[in-house]
């Protein structure tokens, strides 16, 4: 091999390294940069939905779902976003995809509340039972599922329920609606003996507490 030969081996074969080498430094910043965007991306949804700027948000989340179209997070808050501009067929269809994505409780109790909006109350039953299937400590997912009940005229599996939030947070709102729910049915000694229960309460606490309130979104 001629020397001219070998500078010319020796120079492709440095131009090589360096290429890998360049390869590399980019491959290791890209998903840095990845990162930094979609961060800069939820600071607009944020901001946006707090502003009620619901198009800038939407454009937003839409970007998102581009760059990572199994965001379970960017469906869930996208369903939050068209369910405030009543668009309750898009919600929807959002919260089934964040379900199908990852099955939570918050994108399934979401999607329980807009089918209870459009008045499909069985498919409103049907999510919130999978919800408490995977959350069942607050008393927010059980009047909710309470209420569909009632509606579907199953009023001892709505009692239940209420009977359970009233269990879970022994408050004024849980007593009060428990006593209205057996006043109404006729069930006078259990809704006194809530009552009494109410009572005690607000002379020992002093102050009513209300139910907490399931997280809408999970990011």
């Amino acid at each position: 091999m001629t020397m001219y030969a070998i500078i010319l081996l020796l120079v492709f074969g440095f131009l090589v390294f360096r290429h890998g080498h360049r390869l590399s430094q980019q491959m290791s910043i890209a998903p840095r940069r990845l990162g930094n965007r979609l961060a800069k991306l939820w600071e607009i949804v944020h901001h946006d939905m707090r502003e009620n700027r619901f198009l800038r948000a939407e454009k937003a989340l839409l970007t998102i779902l581009k760059i990572d179209e199994k965001n379970a997070a960017a469906y869930n808050r996208l369903g939050i976003l068209y369910a405030k501009q009543r668009e309750y067929r898009d919600a929807i269809d959002c919260f089934e995809i964040a379900s199908s994505i990852e099955p939570s409780a918050s994108s399934l109790h979401n999607l329980g509340l807009i089918y209870y909006e459009t008045e499909n109350y069985q498919k409103a039953a049907t999510a919130f039972e999978q919800a408490l299937k995977q959350e069942d400590n607050l008393a927010a997912r059980h009047v909710a599922y309470a209420k569909v009940l009632e509606k579907l005229g199953n009023d001892k599996l709505m009692l239940q329920q209420l009977e359970k939030a009233a269990e879970l947070e022994p408050n004024v709102e849980t007593y009060t609606l428990l006593a209205s729910s057996y006043e109404s049915r006729g069930m006078s000694d259990e809704a006194t003996a809530v009552r009494k229960k109410l009572n005690r309460r607000n002379i020992t606490s002093g102050k009513a507490k209300k139910i907490l309130r399931p997280r809408r979104v999970v990011i």
